[in-house]
């Protein structure tokens, strides 16, 4: 990858090799290799993309550029910015670069942000430190940050603390601190993957404005090719720590030449797609086809209703002042029947009250936190309304699989213990070897082996969490599973497995499923009906094709319309929003 004319080389990478030691073993140092011998350049004014699964090495080559890695980190090779090398740059050299000629944006922006310290008194420091500028300039600066970045009320903004925030209010933030020095190089790690597509879509709009106006570089991690086609330039295609292919963003669209990125274009789901199974990327790679299998088969219109939800609300109880409270409603009056063997999709954006619907049906909100209204019928028994011993009856079989995988696992517990714990306490199994017995089977039905028993969960990917969490549903025998954004911290190949086993697991058992996600193409996947939630209302109800290829609400469309679609999706020179919108550009 070579500079274009006029574009001068910013960054270069020749043959970079990171490792980890990982402890002695007989006397000898041991090292896990996790950057082999990466080269790319990324030249002044360029958006570069790495792409990748989780454990590409993407994230390690980006941090080694400012040194960003833990201490049993080992470098070699080359990187040069402006010429300068910074492989053996002392400590003093980086902390002048950081921050104030190349800055970073992280995934999670409320781990990266201090949440003892107010915004403004985060946005100061770097102005304070690398500018030299007093408190009022500072200040005023970072109002002035704030509102280039597009958030509402800046001044007022400055006051507040990060858990005050909206996820994608905080990446603004995030996005601020990065600018406010005015860098020449711009590391965004992830900065959309755990928004919702409309905060997704303006947060990547807001990059590509701000790059073209600040004239910075970017070097843009992602596992999203959807993402990255719509802001790249240069894709730089990494697998187990090697660059496996790079060149320009429409070349490596319209015909990539390694199998692995041809794989990695071919297993996500499509918003126009009907296969009944999704490609992952060994298959791929092995030869099978595209297609996925056949169609999916249509669902029995005539299967028994398992749940049927009735003019759902749930409000909370807000503090106003010292002596009152207000009440807030997330949810209002939402109703649906779902039948054994179906999938009912619910979408929208963050805070339009999907997953609060989701716990609400599981009676997993605090009675205390605010009124429940409406019926939620199992079997013709109100769940809302049942004693505790009869609810503790009845929850084994409705199950919730949460978001976060390394959260929703008990870090103490090996995986047999947490499989066992809930068949101990509802009595399932006569003693403990056929627990384990079944334990072991439910770990091989998810593609995972008997050895994983003796681990925790530190010792697996995010994929194979899942996986477990998925398990530790089914040690109940469920019949409905509520899987809130279970998929959306996945990388596509991963995502492509967990969708598959969802599939296969419903067909084999008959599940039923409330897919909660705000990824339009996997619940067109998934669902055979959606409801579509704003401001807690369902605004929009049918079945997923009619749907998703008629919407009938604006609310639907902007939706739809914010889905990436990778290069067939980036808007030509003339769709480019006007600079003089940035400041209205609004959450």
């Amino acid at each position: 990858m070579t500079a274009k004319k006029g574009n001068p080389m910013l960054l270069s990478l020749q043959d970079l090799r990171v490792a980890f030691r990982t402890g002695k073993v007989g006397g000898a140092m041991q090292r896990v290799d996790a950057v082999r011998g990466v080269s790319f350049d990324v030249p002044e004014n360029t958006t570069v993309a790495l792409v990748g699964e989780s454990g590409s090495g993407k994230s390690v080559t980006a941090m080694s550029i400012l040194n960003l890695l833990p201490e049993n980190a080992e470098r070699s090779g080359s990187i040069r910015f402006e010429g300068r090398e910074l492989l053996q740059a002392s400590l003093p050299e980086l902390q002048r670069l950081r921050g104030r000629e190349i800055a970073c944006v992280f995934q999670d922006p409320m781990s990266s942000l201090n949440p003892v310290f107010t915004i403004g008194e985060q946005i100061v420091e770097p102005l304070a430190q690398h500018l030299g500028l007093s408190g009022r300039q500072a200040l005023a600066r970072a109002e002035e940050l704030l509102a280039e970045v597009g958030l509402p009320e800046p001044k007022r903004r400055l006051h507040s603390y990060p858990h005050q925030l909206s996820g994608g209010q905080q990446q603004r933030v995030m996005i601020a601190m990065a600018l406010a020095c005015e860098p020449k190089l711009l590391i965004a790690d992830e900065p959309t993957t755990a928004l919702d597509v409309t905060i997704q879509r303006q947060i990547l709009e807001l990059l590509a404005r701000l790059k073209e106006r600040h004239r910075m570089s970017m070097l843009f991690i992602s596992h999203d090719l959807g993402v990255v086609g719509e802001i790249a330039d240069q894709v730089v295609v990494m697998r187990a720590g090697q660059v496996r292919e790079q060149g320009p963003v429409a070349r490596i669209f319209a015909a990539p030449q390694d199998a692995y990125t041809k794989a990695l274009l071919a297993c996500r789901p499509t918003l126009d797609g009907s296969a009944r199974r999704l490609m992952v990327i060994d298959e791929h790679m092995a030869g099978g086809t595209t297609a996925g299998g056949p169609a999916a088969a249509a669902k029995d219109p005539d299967a028994p209703v398992l749940l049927e939800v009735r003019s759902l609300s749930k409000s909370f109880l807000l503090r106003d002042g010292v002596f009152r409270k207000r009440e807030f409603r997330a949810v209002e009056d939402v109703s649906f029947r779902l039948r054994r063997g179906h999938t009912l999709g619910v979408v929208g954006e963050s805070g339009s009250g999907k997953t609060t619907m989701g716990l609400s049906l599981l009676r997993l909100h605090e009675p205390h936190s605010g009124p429940l209204r409406g019926e939620v019928l199992f079997e013709g028994r109100d769940l809302l309304k049942l004693g505790k011993s009869e609810w503790q009856g009845l929850r084994r079989r409705i199950q919730i699989v949460f978001q976060n995988p390394y959260a929703s696992l008990n870090p103490r517990f090996t995986i047999g213990q947490t499989l066992r714990e809930p068949m101990e306490i509802h009595r399932i199994g006569a003693d403990g070897a056929e627990r384990e017995r079944r334990a072991r089977a439910l770990l091989e039905r998810v593609g995972l082996d008997a050895a994983a028993m003796h681990k925790y969960p530190h010792e697996f990917s995010g994929g194979q969490r899942q996986r477990i969490a998925i398990a530790r549903c089914l040690t109940l025998d469920p019949e409905v599973l509520v899987l809130d954004e279970a998929v959306s911290a996945l990388d596509v190949s991963v995502q492509a497995q967990v969708l598959n086993l969802l599939k296969d697991l419903q067909d084999e058992l008959g599940l039923a499923y409330v897919f909660i996600s705000h990824d339009l193409a996997v619940v067109r996947f998934m669902a055979d009906e959606v409801l579509v939630m704003k401001d807690g209302r369902v605004v929009e109800r049918n079945d997923v094709r009619s749907l998703l290829a008629a919407p009938q609400q604006d609310y639907t469309r902007r939706l739809l319309g914010a889905v990436p679609r990778g290069h067939a999706g980036r808007p030509g020179p003339a769709a480019a929003p006007p600079r003089e919108a940035l400041g209205a550009q609004r959450q």
